[in-house]
């Protein structure tokens, strides 16, 4: 089918004067389509008019769409039960130009900000591989729309107080902020209601006011309207993370710092002049910071607990014992913890991961923790083993250090073992045993039954029994005895060392 162009060209030169076999000539067409054209008398192309198969079955079709909740495979399937044969490309299709499941396409447009006009802000869940595991990640951007400078950190965990230390951090580092922040609506800022009635939370319209903004939410499911900071989320997890290894946290948000100013100063195929620069045109246009930026804090109340510790987000920070169950003020910082009683500063802590059920005690409050047990005394048993030698004493030592409070029925047992054993050979098998870090009381028995062996026990052997009065003996001629034997000796029985010395050794078998 010829286009329109083609058309045109041909209707012109026929108005020219030129006969159907000089324009086919010169359009390089056949003379029937020239003709064609010419009995049309219209340069528009002409639409083919195909019937449609399902064409008939339309109102069958939007029923089954709306039964099978918009599976078209399902549909395809009921009506080929009904008879209706049809490919499924071709329900497809027929479905597309119906608009049967299928909203109208609108065109999204293109936004348009001044220098200093508005800032976007929004956060994606990223998973990340910091030190030796894999965690889920809180990735917080903010962008300002007209030189396209971005800002990004990423928190283990997001709440409004970390919303606003990561706003405060990301404002003073673009040097200000523009007149309003879009967002959707998340209700970390949003308090109440969507879109145009969105009221932020009173902590971050605080915070606005402090930096010269205004909060205001897109409508729901209106993602283009924060394609700003959207788009960034995605070069960000594909150009940031991979190949890249993080000690820790720290380690990270210092890496996708240093990361967003190399991005900062790149040019870019949308844009003028790379953002640093298009930034340093809008500075003038944005909010001036105040003279004083106060830190980000949040106010916890606490009771101080019969240890001495306030417990803060599953974390235990110590304080002087002298205000156990007195109610105190914990102000929660980036970085910081601080305990106030009024208006005294007990104590500033290093602010410990949140939810890691970790302890951080002062070197102040050491010295007075009255949850400290005093040490467990040393029992009679155990006094008379380490006067006895410095072998021995090594050994409790040893022994405590591996059981710990458990190690009194160890000392007990090498208690007995002392009592049931000479000393001396005691004394060896221990200093043997302290000098190899051996703390297995059954071993150090066994090294001590092979050193007395045959001397502090004296079992009887087969050469201790007295010869037989003859050599041999005669054998009985009276059948009845032919039917005893002799019985058979079974093998020696020796009883353990110690553990049977109060019984006298058997006297030997006669032959």
């Amino acid at each position: 089918m010829l286009d329109h162009e083609t058309r045109t060209t041909i209707l012109k030169l026929h108005r020219e004067g030129h006969g159907a076999k000089a324009i086919a000539r010169a359009v390089r067409i056949s003379r029937n389509a020239v003709r064609r054209v010419l009995r049309s008398g219209s340069a528009e192309v002409p639409t083919l008019e195909r019937p449609e198969q399902l064409a008939p079955h339309l109102d069958r079709v939007r029923q089954l769409h709306g039964a099978c909740v918009g599976n078209l495979v399902r549909v395809h399937e009921e009506l080929a039960a009904a008879g209706i044969t049809t490919a499924y490309s071709c329900l497809t299709a027929f479905c597309r130009r119906h608009q049967i499941g299928h909203s109208p396409k609108e065109p999204a447009g293109r936004y348009h900000f001044e220098p200093g006009e508005e800032m976007q802000h929004d956060t994606s869940p990223h998973t990340i591989r910091v030190g030796d595991r894999e965690r889920r990640y809180h990735c917080a951007s903010l962008v300002l729309c007209y030189s396209r400078m971005i800002y990004a950190q990423v928190y283990p965990r997001w709440t409004r107080f970390e919303c606003r230390v990561f706003l405060t951090e990301a404002i003073v580092a673009l040097g200000g902020a523009a007149s309003r922040c879009m967002l959707d609506n998340s209700s970390v800022i949003i308090a109440r209601g969507r879109g145009a009635d969105a009221v932020p939370a009173d902590a971050m319209r605080a915070l606005g006011e402090r930096f010269g903004f205004r909060f205001v939410a897109h409508a729901v499911g209106d993602a283009n309207r924060s394609a700003r900071v959207e788009r960034p989320f995605s070069y960000i997890e594909n150009n940031f993370y991979p190949g890249r290894t993080f000690a820790d946290d720290d380690d990270l948000n210092e890496q996708l710092r240093a990361w967003c100013d190399r991005v900062n100063r790149k040019p870019r195929r949308t844009l003028p002049r790379p953002p640093i620069e298009l930034w340093a045109a809008e500075q003038p246009a944005l909010r001036p910071l105040p003279i004083y930026v106060p830190e980000v804090y949040d106010v916890h109340p606490r009771r101080v607990d019969v240890e001495g510790y306030v417990n803060l987000h599953h974390n235990r920070y110590s304080v002087p014992a002298a205000l156990i169950g007195r109610q105190v003020e914990v102000r929660e910082t980036a970085q910081r913890i601080r305990i106030y009683d009024g208006h005294r500063l007990l104590g500033d802590h290093h602010r410990l991961a949140p939810g890691e059920g970790l302890r951080s005690t002062l070197a102040e409050h050491r010295e007075d923790r009255r949850w400290r047990s005093a040490p467990v005394p040393h029992s009679p048993e155990e006094r008379l083993l380490r006067a006895t030698d410095k072998s021995l004493d090594a050994l409790c030592d040893l022994l405590r250090r591996r059981h710990g409070g458990g190690a009194v029925r160890a000392i007990r047992r090498l208690h007995r073992i002392y009592l049931d054993y000479p000393t001396e050979p005691l004394v060896t098998a221990v200093r043997q045993a302290v000098e190899y870090g051996l703390w297995d009381l059954g071993r150090l028995e066994s090294m001590v039954l092979r050193a007395v062996a045959g001397d502090f026990f004296r079992l009887p052997t087969r050469a201790d029994r007295p010869p037989s009065s003859t050599p041999t003996e005669e054998k009985s001629c009276d059948p009845k005895d032919s039917t005893k034997q002799e019985p058979t000796p079974g093998p020696e029985r020796h009883e353990p060392a110690g553990d049977r010395d109060d019984v006298e050794p058997e006297p030997p078998i006669e032959p």
